[in-house]
Formats: structure tokens, C-alpha cells, sequence
């Protein structure tokens, strides 16, 4: 039956494979059941009603997706959003966290009707070839810089933007977690990338670096404190016009930059450059932010590190599910899920990074129309931490550089709108 109902042998896949891959991209993933409500909380909201609601978003946007689209791919709390959501609108502009809740249910609504009407679709199918092959690899860069950073190896410097961290105990354990990933991969071992995570962990076990964990269930916090609290009227108001415009922006681009540089990973891509199933993953993502928002949390949005779990070989829905479902047991399981460290999933990070990253072969760097917005958008990307700022300044050189070229007339009426949202975005951004 599941053979049958996720197509694993026409995607050229295995229920083991699948297994694997899901595990893979929830451990790279699981982070950020603690992070993201230590973050969020800060605004006021109940720490331990959002570790529920975490588990519970990610679970319901994940299984969402791989039951309407039947992709690997994972959703939970956007990071960039979540901190959208606490330090600019909340602690930035005074706004209680209700209202602000309320401005999530607004951009979903808004995000799903977009889908719907198939405009969310165009704007990824106007994106130039060239852009598209570079978002995969900005992000890329990014998350191997996000794993550099996990392993303590980048630290930020004192008289440097960044600098070389310490070779500690860690840091060495987390490189020889990659080496080992590396070598796994070239002796073609299936779940390489899960192997090096738990022979990061058991080593760091042994060494006493981890400790093991004091009970291992625990029953799940109620969500009582901030479930359907959200204040959609007050959200409404004509001065959070601009606050509802640029959580549509980061979410519109953010998501599909990374369903973009996903599916590349996956060969999910058709001969005409399109994916094939790109409204349904979209709407997936419009309705996870919508029962997010009812339970109490900020935006969620597909996640980069679904590509762990497609390079550890996972290709359909399945392997969402398997992701899906372990997020419903971290309900259960905290204490266990709390004892892998970041340094231990860093590796991962930074061998998909790699895998993301060589879509830059395809791209035409002699011509410098193409080859400078595709660099602007690749650096932009790790040097901002945002894939939709790459994004933006990537869409911007490109109408630049058409319009001095002469060639404007070759810039399509949905290139035009993405072009003049970057720029709004950008404007808002500088004067938030």
C-alpha cells in the first residue's frame, strides 16, 4: 500500500531509503523545537505551550505536504520569520502577540489565495533559468555556513566580521563526523549523513561531552496559554499594512527559493525547468501557516534542511511522514531529542551544502547580464542569512541589467511585479 499510494518505485526508491531520509531531515531539523520557542517567548508567550505548539505546527505542515504533494519535503516555524515576528513587530513596534498572530493568519490567508489563483506559480515559473540554478546554491552556502557556525569552527571575530574558531574537542569530534560523512558517501553507503550524526553523538557520549538524558518521556506541555488567542481585528488595522506586506514577501520568496533549491536536489525538475507539483507544495505551505497561526505560532515554511534528507535518499511524501510523525513523538520524547547537540547535525549541513552548491557548473559566469545577478543572489544570500534578500537583489540586477542592455522589452509583466515588490521589500527594510 505504500508502495502503491507514494509511487516509491517510480521515483526510484525503497521504504528503507525513505526511512532514513525522514530521520535524516528531522534530526538536522529538530533544533528547532528548542529554539524556536526560547525565542518567541520573549515576546511574552508561553515557553512551554510553544515547545507543544512547535512539535505540533511542524508535524501538521510536514504531514500536509507529503500527503497533497507527495515531496520529501519538511516545514515548521520559519527561523527568519520567527525572529521577524519577536524582534521587529513585537519588541520593535509595541505590538502584542496576539495582534501580531493576527498578522500571520491575515498573510496566510492572503498566501493561500495567491495560490489559488495560480499567482504564486507564476512568479516561480518567471524566475530566469539562471536565478533558479543559482538559489540552490546560495543556499547552499548558507547552510553550510549555518553548519561551520554549529561546529564552533566560524566564530564571529573582534576585530572581524568572522574568524576561525578554536579546534575543540567539539569542534574536532564535528570534523570527524564530516570526514566520516564524506567518506560514506564516496563508498556509496546508504545514510551516510545519519551515520555520521550518531557517531558524533556516540563518541561525544563516550568522551562525556553528552550526558544522558534524566528521564527520557515527558508529557507534553498544554497549549492552552496561546492557542486561538490571535487577534485578527487589531491585525487589520491600515498601519500594519506594510508589517502584513513584508511577512507575505519573506514567506512568498523564502519558500519558493527553497522548494526551488530542494527540488533540484531531488530531480524534481522537468525538462521545461518547472516543478511539477509546485501548487500543491504551495498550498501546503499557505495552510500550515494558517493552523500555525491558530495554534500560536509564527509562520511555517518549508525548511532548507529537507535536503539532508533527500541526499540521504529520500525522493517521495514518505519520508515526510516518517518526518512528520517524529516530530509527534518529540511531544513524548524532549529529553531525548535535547541531548543532540548542534555540532552534531553541523556536518550535515555543510556536506548538503556542498551538494547544493555545484548547480553553479550550468551557469554561464562569461556573460555578465546573467553572471552578476546570479553572484549577487548567491553571496547575498549567507552574507544576510536570508535567501528572499538574495533573492530580491537578484531579481533587481537582472531588470537593471535588461533595461541597459535594451533587451526590457524580453522582461515579462510578472518579472516587473517580482522586481517592484524586491524593491518595496528592500525600501521597508531600510527603514524598519
Amino acid at each position: 500500500m505504500i508502495n502503491k499510494f507514494f509511487r516509491l518505485k517510480e521515483k526510484n526508491t525503497s521504504i528503507k531509503k525513505e526511512v532514513i531520509g525522514g530521520i535524516t531531515t528531522f534530526l538536522t531539523m529538530a533544533y528547532i523545537i528548542f529554539l524556536h520557542p526560547n525565542m518567541l517567548a520573549e515576546t511574552g508567550m508561553d515557553k512551554q505551550a510553544l515547545i507543544t505548539v512547535t512539535c505540533l505546527a511542524s508535524f501538521a505542515g510536514t504531514l500536509i505536504v507529503a500527503l497533497l504533494a507527495n515531496v520529501p519535503f519538511a516545514m515548521a516555524p520559519g527561523l527568519g520569520l520567527n525572529s521577524f515576528f519577536t524582534y521587529s513587530i513585537v519588541l520593535g513596534m509595541g505590538i502584542a502577540w496576539p495582534v501580531a498572530l493576527g498578522v500571520v493568519f491575515v498573510s496566510g490567508i492572503l498566501f493561500l489565495l495567491l495560490t489559488i489563483l495560480g499567482f504564486r506559480e507564476k512568479l516561480a515559473d518567471a524566475i530566469p533559468e539562471s536565478l533558479k540554478l543559482a538559489v540552490p546554491a546560495g543556499i547552499g552556502l548558507l547552510i553550510a555556513f549555518i553548519g561551520f557556525q554549529n561546529m564552533g569552527l566560524v566564530i564571529r571575530g573582534e576585530n572581524t566580521f568572522l574568524k576561525l574558531g578554536m579546534l575543540t574537542g567539539t569542534v574536532l569530534i564535528s570534523l570527524c563526523g564530516l570526514l566520516l560523512i564524506v567518506f560514506f558517501e564516496f563508498r556509496k553507503i546508504r545514510g551516510s549523513i545519519l551515520l555520521g550524526i550518531l557517531f558524533i553523538v556516540a563518541v561525544a557520549m563516550v568522551l562525556g561531552n553528552i550526558q544522558p538524558p534524566g528521564i527520557y518521556l515527558s508529557a507534553p506541555p498544554s497549549i492552552q496559554p496561546i492557542a486561538f488567542q490571535l487577534d485578527i481585528g487589531q491585525a487589520l488595522s491600515l498601519s500594519l499594512a506594510g508589517v502584513i506586506f513584508s511577512f507575505l514577501y519573506v514567506d512568498l520568496f523564502d519558500s519558493i527559493g527553497t522548494i526551488i533549491g530542494c527540488a533540484y536536489e531531488a530531480d524534481m525538475i522537468d525538462k521545461k525547468g518547472k516543478i511539477p507539483k509546485l501548487k500543491r507544495i504551495l498550498s501546503a505551505d499557505a495552510i500550515a501557516t494558517l493552523l500555525g497561526s491558530l495554534l500560536g505560532t509564527s509562520t511555517v515554511t518549508t525548511y532548507v534542511e529537507s535536503a539532508s534528507g533527500i541526499a540521504a535518499g529520500a525522493r517521495t511524501g514518505f519520508a515526510s511522514m516518517i518526518t512528520a510523525f517524529l516530530f509527534l513523538l518529540a511531544l513524548f520524547f524532549a529529553p531525548v531529542i535535547g541531548i543532540v547537540p548542534a555540532y552534531a547535525t553541523a556536518p550535515a549541513l555543510v556536506i548538503v551544502g556542498f551538494y547544493m552548491f555545484k548547480n553553479i557548473i550550468n551557469i554561464n559566469f562569461n556573460s555578465l547580464k546573467e553572471g552578476i545577478p546570479v553572484f549577487l543572489t548567491i553571496l547575498l544570500m549567507p552574507f544576510t542569512s536570508s535567501i528572499s534578500t538574495g533573492l530580491a537583489f537578484g531579481f533587481l540586477s537582472h531588470v537593471v541589467l535588461e533595461i541597459l542592455s535594451g533587451n526590457y522589452r524580453k522582461i515579462s509583466p510578472v518579472l516587473w511585479l517580482i522586481a517592484l515588490l524586491s524593491g518595496a521589500n528592500l525600501v521597508i527594510d531600510l527603514f524598519r
